[in-house]
């Protein structure tokens, strides 16, 4: 017989309607009947594609004497973090203080008000690897619940205490400058992995963020390390097991420092903020195999992670039947049998596929040597390679794709969808790709209508049975702030007004919301929002973007579209509050450094004026999209169309009848240009 959480929308909540244990989803119901029978709560918080969250689920929450154990003593409530930030955000606190460690499953214990008192992640059904056993710690910590009250009310009372010293706001008052960020690259180039790439031994995630701020430390000093740092880590990854060499995407991160054996969940976020690295990165460069990664990821996620409706789904598994990858490694045989022995020769010497299988008795293809090494040892050309490992890849993924397929969570995050909004937008213009821009704006429709209900953004969406769908929750400040964010990059891939008045309607929105004027800074949680143990205000760029450093970033943006100075003082505020973290922590604010980076830079202000769909229009726009410009703002007008009040567009025309390009900085500017290469001129590259 289902649980209680049959009735909640979370793929992950619904993975465990059919457990044994009485789970409560987060609400007042369960805190109510743990107050009415004065019960403490077992608090377990994961996510669906998390193969650790799998395990304990099967180990213990399938098991009926176990859970016979939890609803005796505790009242049970299943959390979905990438639903519930706030409620994983403050736990999390909670665990890294109490273990020095985190991660999912999270497990926490709290009193009947919420207040934690033990914490944990994993527990095993029995005495493993010097783990207690799970049915032991229950039986502990109901007992001193029970007996020793007055030691597990000191203790969560010191735990909150500390809680609310973490979300203190110091705002410095000295001025910002760009010392924190020289001294966060020296730092950052201290923990570099000068062979593999990436920072830090196994296990190796992405960390796209660190990566932008490298790329605009590289651009503002032209500090060739900073680069060559950038450089490695992309081509190692785009060669590793990480990434999935077959159908494109990056799995969630490498297990080994080569990046080879993957943590095989694919996630949203990391697609997202990887597609537009690798765009800068070509941006940057000119290579071409960091355009082909963009397009291979877009490709996946279209492919794979789109709703006929128009929003991007959260993630999928790495377990298939059972088995953690099972769905992306290939053996020998196998290879040879599809594509034939010419083909498959080619494909294993490429993809590094012997009769020594790299993950559990199979292969994860990977791509350790360079082409030129293989074409060599092959006795083909570098075109010959590639046309055979086109061909032979569209054969792989045709194969692949009749395996039984890893679990998908599709449910539709704002926060998350907006990353992906971005990076099809600006792929979409610097690409020349209107299907990108399609797929961005219908994306930009759906969260606009389907995520959003009396001027208030929400925080999730999924598909109902009758084809319609459902959206709950308040959105956070993430969702607002890279929202706003993508909508400005929307609005310079295709000058619709629409866009820019979206983004400047969701930022007062925002400000209004989050934004504590006392303290000067931005809470993850609205006003309007239920109350916690404390509100919340998580500084850490991790795996996404912080709420705080995302807003400061998008509302630098809007201050120079908009001439709005308020926004800015809003933004500088926000920097000054992480000001004495920056260069002590970098690799956990890297995208605070990038909004720093903006403030502190003179963005280029690029205008395009002429008809949208005009070549000479396009090829302007695209001069200006395909360059490396990190602190830049491109507005337009279509002249046959209304214009918003802005001042980058006052006063400003074509000239003799021709598409005409602007390039100012602080509102003085250059003379006016008509062509692609002058205006690449101006701006740097020509």
């Amino acid at each position: 017989m289902a649980n209680r959480l049959a009735d909640e929308t979370s793929p992950y909540l619904l993975q465990h309607k059919d457990n044994p244990v009485d789970w409560y989803a987060w609400g007042e119901e369960a805190f109510a009947k743990a107050r009415a029978e004065d019960k403490p709560i077992f608090l377990s918080v994961g996510y669906s594609s998390c193969h650790w969250c799998h395990v304990m689920e099967r180990e213990s929450f399938e098991n009926d004497q176990i859970a016979a154990l939890m609803n005796e003593h505790f009242i049970n409530i299943k959390v979905d973090r990438e639903e519930r930030p706030d409620v994983d955000s403050i736990y999390m606190t909670v665990l890294q203080a109490m273990t020095r460690s985190g991660g999912w499953p999270m497990s926490i214990f709290l009193t009947p008000d919420r207040r934690p008192f033990y914490a944990g992640t994993y527990f095993p059904p029995d005495e493993r690897g010097g783990m207690p056993a799970f049915p032991r710690v229950l039986a502990s910590i109901a007992e001193a619940y029970k007996d020793r009250r007055n030691e597990v009310l000191t203790t969560s009372n010191q735990i909150v205490d500390h809680l609310k010293a973490q979300t203190e706001a110091r705002v410095s008052v000295q001025p910002l400058t760009r010392d924190p960020l020289s001294l966060a690259f020296r730092e950052l180039a201290t923990t570099f992995d000068n062979e593999h790439g990436g920072f830090g031994q196994a296990p190796k995630f992405p960390q796209p963020m660190i990566c932008e701020f490298l790329l605009r430390y590289w651009f503002s000093s032209r500090d060739e390390k900073a680069l060559q740092m950038v450089e490695l880590t992309l081509s190692k990854m785009a060669r590793g097991g990480m990434y999935d060499q077959i159908g494109g995407g990056f799995h969630r991160y490498s297990t080994d420092e080569l990046w080879l054996v993957p943590h095989f969940e694919k996630m949203l976020y990391d697609n997202a903020q990887l597609a537009q690295l690798y765009l800068h990165a070509w941006q940057a460069t000119g290579k071409q195999c960091y355009r082909r990664i963009v397009e291979q990821v877009l490709s996946y996620v279209e492919r794979e992670m789109l709703d006929p409706q128009g929003g991007f789904y959260s993630a999928q598994d790495a377990d298939t039947e059972g088995e953690e990858g099972r769905f992306f490694v290939w053996e020998p045989a196998e290879i040879d049998d599809l594509l034939g022995e010419e083909a498959g020769r080619i494909v294993r010497a490429f993809y590094d596929v012997t009769d020594a299988p790299n993950f559990e008795g199979r292969n994860i293809l990977w791509a350790p040597s360079s082409d030129e090494e293989v074409a060599a040892e092959l006795g083909l050309t570098l075109g010959e390679l590639d046309t055979a490992l086109e061909a032979a890849r569209a054969k792989l993924l045709a194969a692949r794709d009749q395996r039984v397929r890893p679990g998908r969570d599709d449910k539709v995050l704002t926060s998350w969808n907006a990353l992906m909004l971005k990076a099809f937008a600006e792929a979409g213009a610097a690409l020349s790709q209107p299907s990108y821009l399609n797929i961005a704006r219908r994306n930009a429709e759906f969260i606009l209508s389907a995520l959003a209900q009396d001027g208030r953004l929400l925080r999730t969406w999924k598909a109902t049975a009758d084809g319609s769908g459902q959206s709950k929750l308040k959105g956070y400040l993430e969702d607002y702030a890279l929202l706003v964010d993508a909508l400005l990059s929307l609005y310079e891939a295709t000058f619709e007004p629409r866009w820019l008045s979206q983004a400047r309607f969701l930022a007062d929105t925002m400000t209004e919301l989050f934004h504590d004027p006392d303290k000067g800074v931005f809470f993850d949680t609205g006003s309007d929002h239920e109350q916690l143990l404390v509100r919340p205000r998580d500084l850490s760029d991790n795996a996404m973007p912080s709420g705080g450093s995302a807003a400061a970033t998008a509302l630098l943006r809007l201050a120079v579209f908009t001439g709005n100075r308020e926004y800015e003082r809003y933004a500088v505020s926000s920097l000054r509050s992480v000001q004495e973290y920056l260069s002590a922590a970098p690799s956990g604010l890297a995208n605070w450094l990038c909004a720093l980076d903006f403030y502190l830079s003179t963005p280029k202000e690029i205008v395009i004026i002429g008809p949208r769909q005009n070549p000479a229009t396009q090829a302007l726009l695209q001069a200006a999209s395909t360059c490396y410009l990190p602190n830049r703002v491109i507005a337009g007008a279509d002249t046959g169309q209304e214009r918003l009040e802005s001042p980058l567009l006052e006063g400003r025309g074509m000239i003799d009848d021709r598409p005409t390009a602007f390039v100012c900085e602080n509102y003085a500017c250059e003379l006016p240009v008509t062509s692609a290469s002058a205006l690449t001129k101006q701006l740097g590259f020509g």
